[in-house]
């Protein structure tokens, strides 16, 4: 089976933040968990290098928008390694690829019926690159995401027929409940779908960096067709050779923040069905990392809002999967979530430090101290596998529903049970009375394949802290058909250094 999972292409006006991170994990973690169950993943991440945002901020910057672009694509695509991100491509829109792609799919689109010439006018946000509605304007004419004034704009451009599918797209949302998640989300793409669908900009005639329309060559397309076309025009060309989008399109899974709600739950399947193409399975929505204020007040993290947090300084100072498991467990995901420094330092010491690390430490210390190393060939303790097998299957269901912060919490329970399970049994006691020897190797083997199967749920979320533990108890195996616990999956033991150390 093929598991296709994409994440929004980030603009690339300014340099990478946690919210673009925040993204970048989450699906990740998806892509790794379902590696992880056999499946055939592709894992596509980018940015997106057209439209007016990038030609402001390159114009501010006295430079060329392809100047600006190739210097700031690199910091995007370089921080993926660096969060332990393990993609499988990078698109970027300004790839001559992807570029002739997307003027294949919407000259189709345009044979098909669906595109006419108009004018355009209304209130325009340049830093959303987005005309809003009467519904979306801000107090004063102002962009409630942005902060800024929106400007009236009246242009002669293509427009893209969309209001030819608002019975197609009732019939969708009202046929598929389940096609945005989490169910808030879906409740508001209804309810945009139900003030009625009016056709909307496919081209703009102002601007010249941008896609060339190809029965127009004045115009190029509006910024937001030619950037949802990418979860498309990538598998062209992603790997050599090959055309990989009938082995991988429809997306199972395209993850995205709320801010781009509109374009992921209207726009794109409208321009699918426009296309002639099937549409993703599910559109994953999830939350704003919110930056508290002097004020006390939470706003969205922005770039153009100065209210950022830099990952790479996070990286620095506490590791990328110590980042990887903030993110996820601090914010439910799907919902906005307040972060900070300090909340990224508490979960820090209290569980990835003194609840993981510690149990890991002691565990493999004891082994070696009191078995020379080799784990006790017996059954784990029936009753902590009693509680421990189940957490898997309860994972997977929870990651299948896109709850990647419950999920967490599961396999997190395993860590928890394990631990209670030391202070119960007291190994440095059992191993002061010759009589309990026998005890205290269930208690060293449940210890140990306890944490195999921690290490298996907990691969996705702090894959770097895994690979080290894996190595320490010899094991290399990260298959979910083998996460239950069972004499003799793991055979000898070395001591393992802190997985978290206190950052200097």
């Amino acid at each position: 089976m093929s598991f296709y999972v994409t994440t929004p292409i980030y603009y690339v006006n300014a340099a990478p933040h946690l919210g673009h991170a925040y993204t970048a994990i989450a699906a990740d973690v998806l892509a790794r968990h379902m590696r992880q169950r056999g499946e055939d993943v592709f894992f596509l991440t980018g940015t997106d290098e057209h439209g007016e945002p990038v030609a402001l901020a390159a114009e501010a910057r006295g430079m060329t928008p392809q100047a600006l672009v190739d210097e700031n694509a690199p910091r995007f695509r370089d921080l993926m390694p660096k969060l332990n991100v393990s993609n499988d491509f990078f698109v970027r829109t300004s790839d001559s690829e992807h570029k002739l792609r997307v003027q294949e799919i919407l000259t189709t689109v345009k044979e098909r019926g669906h595109v006419h010439l108009g004018v355009y006018e209304g209130w325009y946000c340049p830093r959303c690159a987005d005309f809003k509605t009467e519904s979306e304007i801000g107090p004063g004419n102002t962009c409630p995401i942005h902060k800024i004034d929106l400007i009236r704009e009246s242009e002669q451009n293509w427009f893209f027929k969309l209001s030819d599918f608002q019975q197609q797209l009732e019939e969708l949302f009202d046929g598929n409940p389940d096609f945005v998640r989490p169910k808030h989300r879906f409740n508001e793409a209804r309810a945009f779908l139900a003030q009625g669908l009016q056709d909307v900009s496919l081209s703009r005639g102002k601007l010249t960096w941008g896609v060339e329309v190809p029965w127009d060559p004045e115009h190029v397309f509006y910024v937001w067709f030619d950037a949802l076309l990418n979860y498309v025009t990538a598998l062209s060309y992603a790997r050599p050779g090959e055309d990989l989008t009938d082995e991988f399109w429809p997306a199972q899974v395209q993850l995205i923040g709320k801010d781009i709600l509109k374009f992921h739950t209207i726009y794109w399947p409208a321009l699918l069905m426009a296309a002639g193409l099937e549409l993703p399975e599910h559109v994953v929505v999830h939350g704003f990392l919110l930056m508290r204020d002097a004020d006390g007040s939470e706003h969205k993290m922005s770039k153009s809002l100065g209210n950022v947090l830099d990952p790479f300084q996070i990286i620095e100072d506490f590791g990328a999967d110590a980042l990887r498991f903030y993110c996820l467990r601090e914010v439910r995901f799907g919902q906005d979530g307040a972060v900070s420094t300090a909340g990224f330092a508490a979960r820090y010491e209290s569980e990835l430090a003194n609840e993981l690390g510690n149990l890991a430490s002691r565990t493999t210390a004891m082994v070696e101290r009191y078995r020379d190393g080799a784990v006790p060939d017996v059954a784990p303790d029936p009753a902590i596998a009693a509680e421990v097998d189940p957490l898997v299957g309860q994972v997977c269901e929870q990651i299948d529903a896109s709850e990647l912060t419950v999920a967490l919490d599961t396999a997190w329970q395993a860590v928890r049970r394990l631990n209670r399970y030391v202070e119960e049994q007291a190994p440095w006691a059992l191993a002061k009375d010759e009589a309990q020897a026998g005890q205290l190797d269930v208690v060293l083997a449940t210890l140990t394949d306890g944490l195999r199967v921690i290490g298996l749920l907990l691969h996705p979320w702090l894959p770097a802290t895994v690979d080290t533990l894996f190595a320490a108890l010899g094991v290399d195996d990260l298959s979910l058909d083998g996460a239950t616990m069972r004499a003799g999956a793991v055979t000898h033991v070395t001591k393992i250094a802190p997985l978290f150390p206190k950052p200097e």
